[in-house]
């Protein structure tokens, strides 16, 4: 496989389509290097239009979801940025590129010690992993400029709003199958959020997310 065809065919047929036309995301998808953050078995497949599986039954997120998202957060070179689902590490290294410093909380201790592998590998400095349940936000760096989940949520915790400091944005799957909504939610101020609904999308939730309560009074 040429792999640099593959790539260019990745950004060009798949991404730049799904209204990714930030030129500095896009060259940022050729710098950081994708196959590199997938297992090795699936290393043919680093460029598809598919959620390559990690190990745990987890996937990574489709490349397109994945540029769109890093595109809609517009991350700025001085900004905290936490991430929950570490995944692969591919993500937290597209932020680390653009953001002053990630934190991303992995759930799974073997996804955790993939994702600090890789980031190592791949020379990325300013990403921390932590092993740790993130379904609820990380409050011991808090507040975070930019919060990205890269998971499913039924709904938006409000302790994870908490988090985030007034101009923050927190990217966000919630919902619940058949459709989810990929959401920017913005702290305009104390206690208003501004919500904007970018895309339709399913994906898999974060382990132990918040559920809706089905109580009735």
């Amino acid at each position: 496989m040429n792999i640099e065809q593959a790539r260019f065919n990745m950004i060009e047929q798949q991404i730049r389509p799904w209204d990714v036309l930030d030129q500095d995301v896009l060259s940022l998808l050729a710098i950081v290097k994708r196959e590199n953050f997938v297992p090795a078995a699936y290393r043919n497949i680093a460029f598809a239009d598919l959620e390559v599986p990690l190990p745990g039954g987890e996937r990574m997120l489709a490349p397109r979801v994945e540029a769109r998202i890093l595109q809609e957060l517009a991350v700025h070179k001085g900004e905290t940025v936490l991430e929950i689902g570490a995944g692969s590490g591919y993500m937290a290294a597209l932020l680390a590129h653009r953001g002053r410093h990630v934190t991303t909380i992995e759930i799974s201790p073997e996804l955790a010690a993939f994702a600090k592998q890789n980031l190592s590998a791949n020379g990325v400095t300013n990403a921390e992993v932590i092993a740790g349940d993130g379904a609820l936000g990380w409050k011991d760096a808090a507040p975070y400029d930019v919060i990205c989940v890269s998971g499913g949520l039924p709904v938006m915790p409000q302790e994870l709003l908490e988090q985030l400091k007034i101009g923050g944005r927190i990217a966000a799957f919630v919902g619940a199958a058949p459709v989810m909504k990929a959401q920017i939610i913005t702290r305009v101020d104390e206690k208003q959020f501004r919500v904007s609904d970018v895309f339709e999308t399913l994906v898999a939730p974060l382990k132990n997310a918040v559920h809706p309560s089905h109580f009735r009074f």
